[in-house]
Order: structure tokens, then C-alpha cells, then sequence
């Protein structure tokens, strides 16, 4: 059994996608980030950088429990578990994974959660920093729609678990500033993805979590989110 730490963020799905794909039994264990739970001590033995999401593998390699941090970390551990095809074991089709992964993990979170922020979350309107990031998130748009118009899937012919990281980032196009329809070959991927059973079954762990009213955070889930409760000591 695999305890999922999540709440609905990007970063989560993409666990709770890998683990409908793998056909793995987890439980979910809510961390409710806008209330501060992340930074509870026994959350913060499990992720030490207080973010979701996290796991603890009840069965580890050893036998016993084994926790991992860091969503392109844990792709990669539960893809390694049960030795998926998502992560291929050819050194040629495994690199190519790893790759869009770390593209994933290094351009594409970072750039678009400024971009998300910049663009809806800040408390006040800053131009220079909404262009900046709304053109950096047309950019990374483009890199991934040419690659997409010479293989199917990012790593080529066959689905993995960089499709999965970068699939929910990109849920989330119109406020990085984009629009679908302007990146053909992201699309037609985009539609692909998404039809995927497994995918759908992902996206909805606690989604009667989700805040769908698209207020911006205020109060105690501002400051937990993005204010001085990140520098708070540990419970």
C-alpha cells in the first residue's frame, strides 16, 4: 500500500495519475496546504522542503517503509517499483524520459507556477513581471509543441512518465496566458492524454477539494501559500 500526501495541485496529479496507471493500491492522506498542514512536523519527517506531494511506500526496497519527496522523484521510484514500461528500461528510451522529465521539473513548473502567480495570485498588478513570465510560458508552449510535431509523445512512440508530469501543468493554459488552439500538435496530445481513463481517475482525488469559485487565497491561506507562514518554525 501507498500513503499519497496530497492536495489538488499539478504536482499532485501527476502522482495520483502514476499510481491509477501502475493499477497500485494507495490511500490518499489530505494535506490541506492553505491551513498550514504542511508544515506540521511529522509531515515535514516525510517531506523535509514542506510540500506536497509525498509518499510512503508501506513495502520500501528494504522491506519496510520507505518515504520519497519530490514529485519527479516519486515518478520515478513507483515507475522503478514495478518496473513500467512508463519508465523504459532501454537506456536509450529511459534517457529520453528522463529528459522531458527534468524539462518538466526545472522549466516548466517553476516558469508557469510565476506565471500563475504573477498573473492571478499577486496581491498587486506588476506588468514587467506578468509579460516576463507569460512570454517565458509562450516559449516553453513552443518547445513542447515542436517536439510534439515529430513523435507522438514526448519521449517518442510510447507514453510515459514525462507525459504524465507535464500533462496537468498544462490544465492550466489559459491563466499561463495561452490558448490551446494556437499549439496544434500540444492539442491533438493534450485530447489524447486526457481521454485516458486512468488520467481521469487521477484528477479526481479530492475533487470536492477543489476550489472552483477562482477567488484569490486571503488571510491565513494567503499566508500559508505564498506569505511569512512558509517561514514559520515546525509544529
Amino acid at each position: 500500500m501507498i500513503e499519497l500526501y496530497f492536495w489538488a495541485t499539478p504536482n499532485a496529479y501527476k502522482v495520483s495519475i502514476l499510481l491509477e496507471e501502475l493499477c497500485l493500491p494507495y490511500r490518499v492522506i489530505p494535506i490541506h496546504i492553505g491551513k498550514g498542514e504542511q508544515f506540521t512536523g511529522s509531515f515535514l519527517k516525510i517531506s523535509p522542503n514542506n510540500k506536497i506531494p509525498a509518499i510512503v511506500d508501506e513495502d520500501g526496497p528494504d522491506g519496510k517503509p520507505f518515504s520519497v519527496f519530490e514529485s519527479g522523484a516519486i515518478l520515478m521510484y513507483l515507475a522503478n517499483k514495478v518496473q513500467s514500461e512508463l519508465l523504459p528500461s532501454d537506456r536509450k528510451q529511459y534517457f529520453l524520459v528522463i529528459q522531458w522529465l527534468m524539462f518538466q521539473m526545472g522549466s516548466m513548473g517553476p516558469m508557469l507556477g510565476q506565471a500563475h502567480h504573477f498573473r492571478k495570485y499577486a496581491p498587486e498588478s506588476l506588468p514587467y513581471a506578468i509579460d516576463r513570465y507569460t512570454k517565458e510560458a509562450a516559449r516553453l508552449y513552443g518547445v513542447m509543441d515542436k517536439r510534439l510535431s515529430e513523435a507522438r509523445y514526448f519521449a517518442g512512440d510510447h507514453y510515459s512518465i514525462a507525459d504524465i508530469a507535464i500533462y496537468p501543468w498544462l490544465r492550466a493554459y489559459k491563466l499561463q496566458g495561452q490558448n490551446l488552439s494556437d499549439w496544434s500538435n500540444i492539442q491533438r496530445w493534450y485530447s489524447e492524454v486526457r481521454a485516458r481513463p486512468q488520467v481521469q481517475r487521477g484528477l479526481s482525488v479530492l475533487s470536492e477539494k477543489v476550489d472552483k469559485s477562482g477567488d484569490k487565497p486571503k488571510d491565513e491561506r494567503w499566508e500559508n501559500l505564498f506569505g511569512k507562514g512558509q517561514f514559520r518554525d515546525s509544529k
